[in-house]
């Protein structure tokens, strides 16, 4: 009995690490190392599975950076000539047709112009008034100045006499052989002639003078009026528009009966020997296009050089012109108002780091790129820097290495996925 009381008496020890909570504290440590797990190492960020066939992949390389822009340029002819009518009239007669060759100092059409011709009638009539004018002056004066001449010469001859009689008296007087007054008389009459002969002299050289002077200006109005007439036949002539050059007619906008106010184009002619190019380039390029740059466009399957020669400053629309020559002549085949794609450089190229263009940039305005992996399984994203562009390269300053590959399809149904999943 005594043993079984002391058996019964015995307290039994309660286990701290049952296997339930064994399995309770197992299951918080695991959760425990799969949270921490999670926070320093699982991969946190966005993904989308994209079909790789429907993406545009490039390569980084390296090569030379051309910058250029491309423009349209319109073919002209080298050397345009505009008919603008010197004088207004009706159009009396056309001699030619739109698209014609012609040559130089061929007449196109004839104007007619009525007050002009009145006007070239009136002007020759007061020419042949003057002229007349001057003839009967002429006469007139020529006239008088015999008559002068006549009397001079009849002074002279009375004047010799009464010298002679002076001389005469002189000495009879000096003899007592005449009276005092008949040697006064005749002294006064040699005195008062010899004045008569000088007046006469200075009478005639004074009225040559006038005929001279008077002739001269009838002389010089004849001039003037000669040099107006010549004016006015030059006006007459203008009523007949001719070629100022030889080449092809193009525009030619009269009509028969139609009236043209002067100064009024009716057309052009374009010089066929050469071909320039006009085109318009955006104004952000104007200070960078200068003559003397360069450019290419295809033409026939073959690559063509151009130049540019003149640059326009003034800005419309938000473009200025600029007129190109080919330096190498003009293509064959090549016509008056072709449209042509032109290359133009703005540098002489150098090396550099390149991606090809693609609609990425209007996502990321070129500061990140999906680069993908060497695996080809995924892309992720990267921040980038670029610098320069042409229509065909980016020039990549930061971020990129030759040889990797980069999505250049358009990023716009990513939203703000960090890494793309390639299948």
């Amino acid at each position: 009995m005594k043993n079984s009381s002391s058996t019964m008496d015995r307290v039994i020890e309660k286990k701290r690490f049952t296997p339930k909570r064994i399995a309770i504290i197992a299951a918080a440590g695991v959760t425990l190392v799969f949270v921490v797990y999670s926070l320093l190492f699982a991969e946190h960020s966005s993904k989308l599975n994209v079909d790789s066939q429907r993406i545009t992949v490039g390569e980084v390389k390296n090569g030379t950076f051309q910058e250029f822009i491309a423009i349209d340029g319109s073919v002209d002819p080298l050397k345009t000539f505009y008919l603008d009518i010197t004088e207004g009239g009706r159009v009396e007669k056309i001699f030619t047709d739109d698209g014609r060759m012609v040559n130089k100092g061929d007449t196109l059409i004839k104007l007619s112009n009525t007050t002009l011709q009145i006007d070239f009638m009136t002007r020759e009539t007061q020419l042949y008034d003057l002229m007349n004018e001057r003839q009967n002056s002429e006469i007139t004066m020529k006239q008088a100045q015999i008559r002068q001449l006549n009397e001079l010469a009849e002074i002279e001859y009375n004047l010799a006499l009464a010298e002679r009689k002076y001389n005469r008296n002189k000495i009879l007087y000096a003899e007592k052989a005449i009276s005092q007054e008949e040697f006064e008389a005749s002294k006064d009459e040699y005195e008062y002639l010899k004045k008569r002969k000088t007046l006469g002299d200075r009478s005639i050289k004074q009225d040559a003078q006038l005929i001279e002077e008077r002739l001269r200006q009838l002389d010089e109005s004849i001039t003037r009026m000669k040099a107006n007439i010549a004016m006015a036949r030059n006006t007459l002539n203008n009523l007949h528009v001719v070629a100022p050059v030889s080449g092809q007619l193009s525009t030619l906008k009269a009509e028969v009966g139609e009236s043209k106010a002067a100064g009024e184009n009716i057309g052009q002619i374009d010089d066929m020997n050469g071909y320039k190019v006009r085109a318009s380039i955006d104004e952000h390029y104007i200070s960078r296009v200068y003559p003397g740059l360069s450019g290419n466009f295809t033409f026939n399957g073959n690559t063509h050089e151009v130049t540019i020669a003149k640059v326009f400053p003034e800005v419309q629309s938000g473009t200025f012109q600029v007129d190109m020559e080919f330096p190498n002549g003009s293509p064959e085949g090549i016509r008056r108002g072709q449209t042509l794609q032109i290359k133009l450089n703005l540098n002489d190229g150098g090396n550099a780091m390149l991606i090809p263009r693609g609609g990425f940039y209007q996502s990321t305005g070129g500061s990140w790129i999906f680069v993908i992996d060497k695996s080809g399984d995924y892309a992720v994203k990267r921040n980038i820097k670029l610098g320069r562009q042409n229509p065909q390269y980016y020039e990549v300053l930061e971020g990129l290495k030759p040889g990797e590959k980069v999505v250049l399809s358009s990023y716009d149904s990513y939203g703000n996925i960090d890494r793309l999943q390639l299948k």
